[in-house]
């Protein structure tokens, strides 16, 4: 069976993977009794770095979940970076064993991007959406003047964000665009301007580019 693996984890599988397969040779070879050692974390390394391909649905009126999880929070909230203004921010937590890639969850145009260096704290802390370290990108619906943004935060074990964007990239929906390294916290904030039914609780499992987290009404995009 294939396993697909992301372009973001490469440098980890090398630094790691690698070490695990001569540690699997000279298990084998010398000391069966140490081989489950290398073989969990050759296995984990595999799961954590996994990217399947997925068909995602497509939508103007759609916003996607960007990470795999589970929402944790979904709670108003003023976003003062990006949007400067009264927003539903959902929140999902992604745990060592989800997906860690992420997923742009609406066709649209970045226009903002800032990492703020922080703590790590769990991601399953509330103090974690203002202390933690993070990066928060900025999007633009294509087409519209709705604009949504997206904040990745690290946790306690993730200390490595990866945003593979730049202002002025547009993004297909559902289309990759980073992730977090070993657990962590992804939000989605959307303006309380603009007519959005919110379709998922707190404590549903989401997968990115795949579930739908809510919609705007197609007159008001």
């Amino acid at each position: 069976m294939r396993i697909s693996l992301t372009k973001y984890g490469f440098k980890e599988l090398i630094i790691f993977g690698i070490p695990c397969v001569v540690g699997i040779g000279v298990s084998v070879a010398f000391f069966p009794w140490i081989l489950p050692v290398p073989l969990f974390i050759l296995a984990f390394l595999l799961n954590f770095f996994r990217d399947p391909d997925r068909d995602t649905p497509q939508g103007d009126d759609l916003i996607l979940a960007p990470a795999d999880g589970t929402v944790s929070h979904i709670v108003p909230i003023f976003e003062d970076n990006y949007l400067k203004c009264n927003t539903t921010k959902i929140s999902i937590f992604m745990s060592v064993m989800n997906v860690h890639v992420n997923r742009v969850p609406v066709h649209g145009r970045v226009e903002f991007i800032k990492h703020t260096k922080g703590k790590f704290l769990d991601a399953r802390d509330d103090e974690c959406f203002s202390s933690n370290e993070s990066t928060l990108m900025g999007l633009l619906l294509m087409g519209s003047h709705t604009k949504i943004a997206i904040k990745q935060i690290a946790g306690r074990i993730a200390r490595r964000i990866v945003c593979a964007c730049r202002i002025g990239d547009v993004f297909e929906q559902g289309q990759r665009f980073g992730m977090i390294k070993f657990g962590s916290r992804v939000e989605v904030f959307v303006p309380d301007s603009v007519p959005f039914e919110v379709l998922v609780k707190v404590g549903d499992k989401v997968t990115a580019g795949k579930t739908i987290l809510g919609k705007i009404r197609k007159s008001e995009i």
